[in-house]
């Protein structure tokens, strides 16, 4: 086995974070291994296999003893989209499968995971905003920078938004959300509310 590999036992990774080349160690839980190299698939600490060789990732235990929840293709999550260009937005997410998360990562939605129908015609800047809060699922771990991430469902999508005057919107359709006091109204990919009412 190669000892060439920087990474170090107990050293801390987030998720899409470079760990070693695949050709000085294998992956192994909690990891992935693309191009050849091997990246963390979640949050949490460095371990090094005695027995070969093999480099894992621990998820991080809470003082009460339960687990970070680690982010894996299906999961749902909730993030601040923080860009947006013609073709995909750029959301920071803080939560999935409704837990918090103690490191937020990066995801992109791109434009034809925006919805289900007429893909040719989404518009990302009519579907996101910079600062709305999605709703969304993880397709797939994207490359080494971020998470591809899904609004297709009707449950996904825009669930908070300001208008570009600064007032708090609400649902009006699944493409539009307006402000009660305002009157405001701007497209949105709105995500359809689940047992639950907006605040």
């Amino acid at each position: 086995i190669m000892t060439t590999c920087a990474c170090e036992e107990g050293q801390v990774v987030i998720p899409g974070e470079f760990i070693c080349e695949a050709s000085e160690r294998r992956g192994g839980r909690g990891t992935y291994t693309r191009h050849g190299r091997v990246f963390s698939s979640l949050t949490g600490s460095l371990k090094i296999k005695g027995t070969d060789g093999s480099v894992e990732v621990v998820s991080f235990a809470r003082k009460d003893g339960s687990m970070v929840v680690a982010p894996s293709v299906g999961s749902v999550v909730l993030g601040r989209v923080t860009n947006t260009n013609q073709n995909q937005a750029k959301v920071e997410v803080f939560s999935v499968d409704g837990t918090l998360i103690p490191v937020p990562f990066h995801g992109i939605i791109r434009k034809e995971d925006v919805r289900a129908a007429e893909k040719d015609t989404v518009e990302v800047f009519n579907s996101f905003r910079p600062g709305d809060v999605v709703r969304a699922r993880i397709i797939s771990l994207g490359d080494a920078q971020a998470y591809a991430l899904s609004t297709a469902e009707n449950e996904m999508g825009v669930i908070t938004a300001d208008s570009d005057g600064g007032a708090r919107m609400v649902p009006a359709s699944w493409r539009e959300m307006v402000s009660p006091k305002t009157g405001e109204r701007e497209r949105r990919k709105v995500a359809k509310i689940v047992n639950a009412v907006m605040q």
